[in-house]
């Protein structure tokens, strides 16, 4: 076996093709209300002797590993002297490495000095996938995100000034019923001012074992999007975004209901036209039973 991945392993669908080397298990922060993915992982760094080995292995197996993404769902939070002598050890090993990627949070990005993120970058440490989820102060907190509007946009910040590219989701369908409307709006304004490279839309999906604990938080019922609620939340996204440079846009994750890829703001009138073609045709939407985190 050439990697020893502790199970389970979630990286992004833009990863599919790369090398994926779990440096760290599970998330450090790992409050968040909607997510289930590491609550059954304690978090901690693998040993650089447990990682040179496994870099070993891979570079017998295939030296040509051009981009490789650090797993599990918070590397970033590494200091930069650990995350630095990674990337070096893989720079090293794999002569035509050309990018490293991981999950990042608004904290650990705000953590690290504007010298540190540009050293990171220097070494190929050239994009961060952020969980924004929303823009919304009132959301982040009941959904105990441990991030306001402002931090967010400050963290961000640094990582364009850096030149570390950012990958951004949000989650549609977060507020409910009743705070959509707050949800989107917040999160265009968040959006439109502060730099992201990429865009995704995940769709709310709670896992039985985070249902209670994510409607408790809510203090008040907590109403979900149906499908045709959430296509009026993406029509409204795409069609308030002003983004300070040009966005790739996605929602090819499988937990949406539809799938769009385009640039913003250049494909703003065709992304538009895509919902509205469906947005009376349950029929063309991703069946529920097909959808996942």
């Amino acid at each position: 076996m050439l990697l020893c991945y502790e199970e389970p392993l979630y990286r992004p669908p833009s990863e599919a093709n790369n090398l994926i080397l779990q440096v760290t298990i599970g998330c450090r922060f790992n409050q968040c209300s909607f997510c289930s993915m590491y609550k059954h992982k304690e978090y901690r760094l693998k040993s650089i002797e447990d990682i040179q080995l496994e870099i070993d292995r891979v570079k017998q197996f295939n030296a040509d590993v051009s981009r490789i993404f650090l797993a599990d769902g918070d590397a970033f939070n590494l200091d930069s002297a650990q995350l630095l002598e990674i990337l070096k050890r893989l720079q090293a090993a794999f002569p035509k490495l050309t990018r490293v990627s991981c999950y990042a949070t608004p904290a650990n990005i705000s953590a690290k000095s504007a010298d540190e993120l540009a050293l990171l970058k220097a070494n190929k440490l050239s994009l961060i996938y952020v969980g924004i989820e929303t823009g919304s102060n009132l959301l982040l907190k009941k959904i105990t995100k441990g991030a306001t509007q402002n931090s967010i946009a400050r963290s961000l910040k640094l990582a364009d000034a850096a030149g570390i590219k950012v990958s951004a989701t949000i989650i549609l369908g977060l507020g409910g019923h009743q705070f959509w409307q707050q949800h989107i709006t917040e999160t265009v304004a968040l959006l439109n001012a502060a730099p992201v490279s990429y865009l995704s839309t995940l769709q709310l999906y709670l896992d039985k074992s985070a249902e209670a604990e994510f409607i408790d938080k809510f203090a008040e019922e907590f109403q979900p999007q149906s499908d045709a609620d959430i296509l009026q939340e993406l029509a409204q996204l795409i069609s308030q975004l002003r983004p300070v440079k040009k966005i790739i846009f996605r929602s090819n994750h499988a937990s949406n209901a539809l799938a769009l890829a385009g640039n913003l703001p250049k494909d703003r009138d065709k992304l538009l036209a895509q919902i509205s073609r469906v947005m009376n045709l349950p029929d063309r939407l991703r069946p529920q039973s097909s959808r996942s985190l």
